[in-house]
Order: structure tokens, then sequence, then C-alpha cells
């Protein structure tokens, strides 16, 4: 069977085989891509778009890859369309594996070689998270922290808004045109029936990045104490501002308590030129962490390789996920897989990876008195942060195990292959 995905990122190989630096995101897909390419009867191409001018293929350690080029560009992508009928006269895929909705490269090609057969992995739906954007932020606060940044990018959150509902006027007809969907939670099944009632809907868990798989697990003994990790943070839906509110009423209690967000520190202002930088929501954050006294509580570790998410893991007290919405975030797979305890907003499709005081612990979005009661509940009671990662590793091991998740998705393909007319 030939298998042909399309990614919105471009994997470590060919990354690496153009000089570029290799990618910090995606790191799921890579694991299942190997392991998927190594299967008997698998022939696996992998494309997606980058900024050349030049359409180029690679054959790297049996596998095909073939970079689009697509220079910055507004709007839908037509030109993309003819290198779409090159790539499948070229590779003759038996099926097309479309990993996520969010883009329109993707659409392209579903448009110029509709005969194919088409699938699509759901990893977020913006025409659902678009309803979740501004996250409780009133629009008045949203308006009152503008910055000079948003106005020359015309990226406020109100325009975040308003691109996540244009994108999923696209997602809409993605999901309209596949012939199949793999999904892994009731909320995304739902959703996407919703939308297409007709399609067929496989269901298939994730195989995380290796190093979670092999790495030492969550010690109680050498964390941080009164540390909470958390992985994102750049835009509202992510929910650190309902963190800094949960953090401001254990402050008191715990005074060395310490937030520390991977990726870009939004809050930077230590030059005037950082300051031009700042986003609307690193405004709003920067205001709230001066009014709640919190800025020497909050760190920004910057963008995380494998091993250094792994390490900031492993060295957080707790581990918490508190968006306004989310399908099934890996962040909190791989936070059980290392037995870190997790505290997470009962949202989408996460109540699908935790049982409330088993395998984590729930608290609905807006209860941020709640989210800090858990996070004292984790910090004090020693029994049930180890009963928690416990819990959490023989859940995350049984979702996230590698060969049974290998083998639902060629399974999934196998049947998806024989409803080809």
């Amino acid at each position: 069977m030939r298998v042909l995905w399309i990614t919105n990122t471009i994997f470590p190989a060919p990354s690496k085989a153009l000089g570029l630096p290799e990618p910090v995101t995606g790191g799921w897909m890579y694991g299942l891509a190997g392991r998927l390419a190594s299967a008997k009867g698998i022939c696996m191409a992998v494309a997606t778009t980058y900024r050349g001018n030049e359409f180029k293929t690679f054959n790297i350690d049996g596998a095909f890859y073939y970079l689009l080029p697509l220079p910055a560009t507004s709007g839908y992508p037509k030109r993309l369309e003819t290198w779409w009928r090159k790539v499948c006269a070229d590779f003759k895929p038996d099926l097309i594996h479309i990993h996520g909705t969010e883009y329109a490269h993707g659409l392209t090609c579903m448009r110029a070689c509709p005969a194919m057969n088409f699938v699509v992995s759901i990893q977020g739906l913006t025409s659902v998270y678009a309803e979740h954007f501004y996250a409780g932020i009133s629009r008045w606060q949203i308006a009152r922290n503008i910055t000079l940044r948003d106005i020359l990018r015309r990226d406020t959150i109100f325009q975040g808004k308003q691109r996540f509902i244009r994108q999923g006027v696209l997602e809409k007809e993605y999901l309209r045109r596949a012939r199949a969907i793999i999904g892994r939670t009731q909320w995304d099944y739902a959703h996407t029936r919703a939308i297409n009632p007709s399609v067929n809907y496989y269901f298939c868990n994730e195989i995380l990045r290796n190093g979670f798989y092999t790495s030492a697990k969550w010690n109680s003994a050498i964390k941080t104490d009164h540390t909470i990790f958390l992985t994102q943070a750049n835009y509202p839906i992510k929910g650190l501002h309902q963190v800094l509110k949960a953090v401001a009423l254990l402050k008191k209690d715990f005074p060395h308590i310490k937030i520390k967000v991977a990726g870009r520190n939004i809050i930077n202002t230590a030059t005037f030129i950082d300051t031009l930088k700042t986003s609307g929501y690193g405004a709003y954050i920067l205001k709230l962490t001066k009014q709640l006294h919190l800025r020497d509580h909050i760190q920004f570790v910057g963008p995380l390789a494998e091993e250094e998410m792994i390490k900031e893991y492993l060295n957080a007290h707790v581990f918490v996920c508190p968006s306004s919405i989310e399908n099934s975030p890996n962040s909190v797979g791989e936070a059980q897989l290392l037995g870190v305890p997790v505290i997470a907003s009962h949202v989408g499709g996460v109540p699908d990876m935790i049982v409330h005081g088993e395998t984590g612990l729930l608290y609905g979005f807006e209860e941020v008195e709640i989210l800090s009661e858990q996070i004292r509940h984790v910090f004090t009671d020693q029994t049930l942060a180890e009963h928690l990662s416990q819990n959490g590793i023989e859940a995350a091991e049984k979702r996230h195990h590698p060969s049974e998740n290998l083998n639902q998705m060629l399974a999934s393909y196998r049947l998806i292959a024989k409803k080809i007319p």
C-alpha cells in the first residue's frame, strides 16, 4: 500500500537536508511515520510546503519527501494544485492521509485530485475553537491591551478569532470531502459527524515522541516543590491567565510557588525592541502579573527540544493543562506517561484522557478557585500525587502503546483503502 501523508511541518530529515533547523513541534508524527515506513507492505511519502521557490523531492532512509514551494502568501494558495497533481502522478498513492485541518495546503490537494482516497486526522477543530478563542477575557480587556505590534501585523486577539473562523470554513470543506476521519475522542467524533454525517470514522490513539517512552519517571523525592509546568501559553485559548489567578490564591501559603512555561517569553520587555514585539495577549498577561504581584513567580523557559521538555516535566510538582478548549492534548499524554501529576480543564476531549481523582484532576475552565485548591491538594498530599502519577503512567502506556496504535492505524488504512471505487 502506498501512503502519502500531508503535514503542516517539515520533517527532521528533509529539514536537515535543506540546512534548516529541525522542528521542535510535531514529534508525535515522526515516531509513527518511522514505524509505518518500516511496516511490511507499506511505501511511505510525506509532503508539505516550504518557503522556497523550487519543488523538491528526497528519498531518505526508505521514505520519500516532497516539499512544495509556497513563498509567503495570504488566502487560498491555488498555485499548489499544479504541484499536487505532480506529486500524485509521481507517487501514485493508494491513500492520502492529511494531518490537521488548520491550513489550506491539504485542501488544495483535495481539490486538485478529487478522485484520490483521502483520510483526515483530527488534531483540533478551529471552527469549534473559534467559539472559545477569548477564553473568558472580556472584549474591553482585549481592546485596552492592543499593542503597536498587533496593529502593524493586523494580529489582535479579535483578528485571531476571525482567522480561526475563516480557517473553520476551509476545515468544514476538508471534512465534507474526506472519505474517512481518524479521531480519538467523543468530542471530535461528535463534531465531525455533525459536519459530515456520512463520513466513515476510525478510532486511533497517537504515538508520542520516543523519548517519553524511554525516560525515567517522575519522582516525588527529586522534583522541585511547588513548581507548575505549562507547555504552551502564547494565546488566550491556552489559559495562562487562569493559572495566574489560581496561583494568586496560593502565593501566601506557598511563597516560592513558580509557574514555568515552555515557549517564547510573551511578557519580555527587557529592551525597547522586545516591548515593540509584545502581543496584546502578552500585554494582558504582563499587567495581570503586576496586578497579582506574580512577576517573580513566572518563568518562560523558551522553545524546548524533546530532551529539554522531558527535564521540565520531571522537574515539576504538577503539570497543568488550563485550556479553554482542546481535543486530546499530547501534553497531557506526555505528562501522564512520565508520571507527572496532571490537572486539566474539563473541556473538549480532555475527559477521555483523565479519570478525575485517578489519572488526574479535572476542573471547570472558569473555576480558578477549584484549580487553586486542586494545585494545593497535589502540593500538600504526597499520597495523592503518587496515586495520580502511577495511575497516569498505566493509563498513558495503554493509550499511547506504540505497537498497538501502529496496528490500529494499519488496520484503518486497509479498511479505508478497500473503499476506493
